[in-house]
């Protein structure tokens, strides 16, 4: 459980209805079975040692003492296995009878929780407050309102819901993840339906968003009677609205992995939960921290949608968010161009197609966009075809500016050496560019429409007041992997071959800042051989800004999601460099100008990531360097 990953389970056996012997030792092979898979918690449905469908023989004594001598069997069998049960029996309290979750740990029977939402059954509501009980040979109490918590893991604690619980309005659920609960296991009684499967999924994975939780649901399987329904065993796993496992049919098991550290950290960021309840009973679980197998998959991209249609619509939403607020931004300046400086690479030609999008949504011509090609030492006739192809295939007004010249007054002005390539050589061509542009867009009332992306932000592959600087940025809230896709979604569906032709050949181009002077017109100045991959920043920038991981957990995950890619070594020197970037390079993030995100996360000064422009980044790369000694 290192690193706050849970392994949690949810099953759903084969049964027998009322016959509590057989019932137990289906549970124990379960119990065998996912203990040998490594889970920490695990969830059977409710009524496990009787069937929900028994009907009144729910409350024969026989049958009664028969699930309470079951259960006994389950607690013995438990001995040694450290991990949190939840089982399923009818319970008689005195005069009433209750449908409990026994809550079983290494031999322990920690409690019995009681169903809440008991209209339309045999089952009468709780109304005590924590009573002793006897069950069988063993002491225990009943414990509604009750978190079972870890006792070396803080960010675990885990409560549960029964039967129809989970369809109140109010459900506990939501008492339960506000008081601190961090994953909420449902022992389920729903009959199969044609829907059941779908409209349970959306149900738990919209839940488990809402309430920033981790959920493990267990209903009824194929053994319950099948008088009036069938049972199909749905086992779900879900962490904050991703489905994490699935099993269905015969024996299901639905096993993964739960990230409570990261549940946690999203918790603080939203506040509101870990609120003191007045009724709240805590029962600690738990010996030790063992590292978890990690099953459940990470993406490379993890900014990006999986699946063609889920992409193509993700596309056209980043798309409409970039030209809604550009349209915005021109019409509340009452100006009717834009000006943007294009360089072939994929950050500029997406601001040229969003540019295109928004001047066409105004109603105004295509040729009020100006784009400007301003080629100096270090351009490649690959990277400057490709821009003008792009610009004039939307009907932009394109325009070459040859900046050498320029470049070369500047250099003589402020005596500096034409051949000596330190960064005020780079520096100056970008902000020659700068000017041109924003010049430009005060000579034709347009506006200098940025085209830097919040993955180069990020790691400040910058010129401070170069391109870093412009009007309005469209790109500013999207990672490179997020330009690159709504490029290529661009030129999968555009109809203009020589477009698409242009487009694909500048998503194959490396990207490059293009300062330094070139030789055979190849391109040899590339950005990723200075920061790294793009694709692994972004994986960074999710796990580390996003998540709030440590540097050692958020190695750990790119080993998994990039083994094919990078080595170990690889990897670790990607992330120092990460790591260091973002704290040097935060004082061009402190001064940047507005543009519209496309997801809960922007490095915006007002309402994005908020840094001091000289933080340290000692902890991070000290974590790093011992995860390195071993």
């Amino acid at each position: 459980m290192k690193d706050g990953f849970v392994k949690v389970a949810a099953t759903a056996p084969v049964i027998r209805v009322a016959d509590c012997e057989y019932n137990a030792a289906r549970v124990i092979e379960c119990m065998e079975k996912a203990e040998g898979q490594g889970a920490k918690v695990l969830v059977f449905p409710e009524l496990t040692l009787t069937g929900v469908t028994c009907g009144d023989l729910i409350a024969h004594r026989v049958v009664l003492n028969g699930a309470v001598r079951a259960l006994e069997e389950v607690v013995r069998s438990s001995k040694g296995k450290d991990m949190l049960v939840f089982v399923g029996l009818p319970f008689a309290f005195g005069a009433r009878l209750l449908s409990v979750a026994a809550v079983i740990c290494d031999g322990e029977l920690l409690g019995l929780v009681p169903r809440e939402n008991v209209k339309g059954t045999l089952f009468a509501e709780y109304e005590g407050d924590g009573d002793f009980v006897t069950v069988g040979a063993y002491e225990t109490s009943i414990c509604p309102n009750t978190l079972f918590c870890h006792s070396l893991l803080g960010e675990l604690r885990v409560a549960v819901e029964i039967g129809a619980d989970r369809d109140e309005i109010l459900s506990p659920a939501v008492s339960y993840a506000l008081e601190g609960a961090s994953v909420i296991v449902q022992m389920a009684s729903f009959p199969e339906t044609v829907f059941s499967e779908e409209e349970t999924t959306a149900e738990i994975r919209a839940l488990s968003r809402r309430l920033t939780c981790g959920l493990v649901l267990a209903a009824p399987g194929r053994g319950e009677s099948t008088t009036d329904n069938s049972y199909s065993g749905l086992c779900l796993v879900a962490e904050n609205g991703l489905l994490l496992a699935e099993s269905v049919g015969a024996d299901a098991l639905a096993i993964s992995e739960i990230d409570v550290q990261h549940l946690s950290t999203l918790r603080m960021k939203d506040g509101g939960f870990d609120l003191p309840g007045e009724d709240l009973c805590f029962a600690c679980w738990g010996k030790g921290l063992t590292e978890t197998a990690l099953t459940r998959r990470y993406a490379k991209h993890p900014h990006l949608p999986e699946g063609e249609d889920a992409m193509a619509k993700y596309c056209e939403r980043m798309l409409d968010i970039q030209v809604s607020g550009l349209v915005k931004r021109m019409e509340f300046a009452h100006l009717d161009h834009c000006v943007v400086g294009i360089s072939g690479g994929v950050d500029s030609t997406l601001a040229v197609l969003v540019s295109a999008m928004a001047v066409r949504r105004m109603g105004l011509p295509s040729t009020n966009v100006v784009a400007c090609t301003m080629p100096c030492f270090g351009t490649s006739s690959r990277t400057k075809s490709n821009a003008i192809v792009v610009a004039e295939q939307i009907g932009a007004e394109v325009r070459v500016i040859d900046i050498s010249k320029s470049v070369n007054q500047h250099f003589d002005d402020i005596g500096h050496a034409r051949d000596d390539y330190s960064v005020a050589y780079e520096n100056a061509q970008a902000r020659e560019r700068t000017q041109i542009l924003m010049d430009i867009a005060n000579k034709v009332n347009g506006l200098d429409v940025g085209t830097e992306d919040l993955s180069e932000y990020i790691d400040g592959w910058c010129t401070y007041n170069g391109d870093h600087t412009s009007m309005y940025d469209v790109n500013i809230g999207m990672t490179k992997t997020q330009v690159r896709a709504a490029v290529s979604h661009i030129a999968a569906k555009t109809e203009d071959k020589i477009l698409k032709a242009a487009l694909y050949d500048v998503l194959d181009c490396p990207v490059t800042p293009e300062l330094l002077p070139i030789h055979d017109d190849l391109i040899e100045q590339k950005s990723e051989d200075a920061v790294g991959s793009y694709s692994l920043q972004d994986f960074f920038t999710h796990k580390i800004l996003i998540c709030g991981f440590d540097p050692i957990k958020t190695m750990r995950l790119a080993k998994l999601a990039y083994a094919d890619e990078f080595s170990d070594e690889e990897l670790l020197r990607w992330l120092k460099s990460y790591c260091t970037r973002l704290f040097t390079q935060q004082f061009k993030r402190s001064c940047l100008m507005d543009g519209p995100s496309v997801e809960a996360f922007s490095v915006s000064p007002r309402t994005g990531l908020h840094m001091p422009s000289d933080g340290e980044s000692a902890l991070f790369l000290r974590m790093l360097e011992e995860y390195e000694k071993k």
